[in-house]
């Protein structure tokens, strides 16, 4: 398929692409085509919790699992509000990491140090990877152990708050918890030769019978996955290892042997949409008006386009 960039007035081109073939494209999930997870409110909240209280001794307690829950969605938290924002679709991993460096940083903890706050700073503006930088092998290895345990309550009070009953209604009801048009874009561009590909920073087991977490919301929302389907495959995160999603574009363009602009990136959280312009691809942002700050953010990033959703004809133009 072709991609030719030309004024319309459902789609902001913020920096056209010349004519080229695109054989490939790759997908954020949340936000840009499901809805199942209002993540953004318990995201704020426990790692608000978090900075401000530290990792208490009872963390992955029902007791505190079901306070956090209590929590969520009912005051303004002006910092991890924002943060989410500016965060969105790097891995949970890392942002469990911002909010434990928050916390040394805020209360002078054991490892506060110039090199923590250097850190939170490059986290904020994107960064996932800080292994050039020296810190305390006790440091890093309290990370290590406490990070993947903080994902795990972050992900319980998730399920709880809303993941698991928006999951049973959008098995009954897709299209409630789809973005509109979702279906028929992932569609078109498979009836057309392109290899859709969903990528997310959230955790992806597939050795789990019947699916779990991200990979039974796809197929919830009634996605098919496999070679020669609507959806190729998808890739994520593990409890433990966090993977950037520009590094899972990189390896998935190299295992794929195709270049880097043959490939549309489509999403709506800076991550993806960083990935692809440092790939050379041809990078869609799904974002609604309202989104002020998204749209200037992933303005800045170099998208090359904005949409509010997938039901523009002009995008059958742009891309075909």
């Amino acid at each position: 398929m072709i991609v030719n960039t030309f004024p319309s007035n459902d789609i902001a081109i913020v920096n056209a692409v010349k004519d080229r073939k695109i054989i490939c494209a790759f997908h954020d999930i949340d936000g840009t085509h499901s809805l199942i997870r209002n993540w953004p409110p318990v995201m704020s909240r426990v790692l608000y919790d978090t900075a401000v209280n530290g990792i208490p001794d009872d963390l992955t307690s029902e007791d505190n699992i079901n306070r956090l829950v209590s929590l969520c969605g009912v005051e303004d938290l002006e910092e991890t509000d924002r943060f989410c924002i500016e965060s969105a679709g790097l891995s949970a991993l890392t942002q469990m990491e911002w909010a434990i460096r928050r916390n040394m940083e805020m209360t002078n903890g054991k490892f506060d140090s110039e090199t923590n706050s250097e850190i939170i700073k490059l986290i904020w503006a994107g960064e996932e990877k800080f292994e050039k930088f020296d810190e305390p092998d006790e440091y890093l290895d309290y990370l290590s152990k406490v990070t993947p345990k903080l994902f795990w309550v972050y992900e319980q009070v998730l399920n709880r708050f809303c993941r698991d009953n928006n999951l049973k209604k959008a098995k009954e009801n897709p299209e409630e918890f789809l973005i509109p048009g979702s279906k028929e874009f992932m569609r078109y561009l498979h009836d057309n030769g392109i290899k859709n590909y969903f990528v997310t920073g959230a955790v992806v087991d597939k050795s789990i019978e019947p699916p779990m977490g991200m990979y039974e919301e796809v197929l919830g929302l009634g996605f098919e996955i496999g070679e020669g389907k609507e959806v190729e495959n998808i890739y994520g995160s593990t409890w433990e290892e966090k993977i950037p999603k520009e590094e899972v574009m990189k390896r998935l363009v190299k295992e794929l042997g195709i270049s880097g602009e043959n490939v549309l990136v489509v999403g709506d959280g800076r991550s993806e949409i960083t990935a692809g312009v440092s790939l050379g691809a041809v990078t869609l942002s799904i974002l609604p008006k309202e989104a002020k700050r998204q749209r200037e953010l992933h303005t800045e990033l170099g998208t090359n386009m904005i949409i509010c959703d997938y039901t523009s004809e002009d995008l059958k133009k742009i891309i075909k």
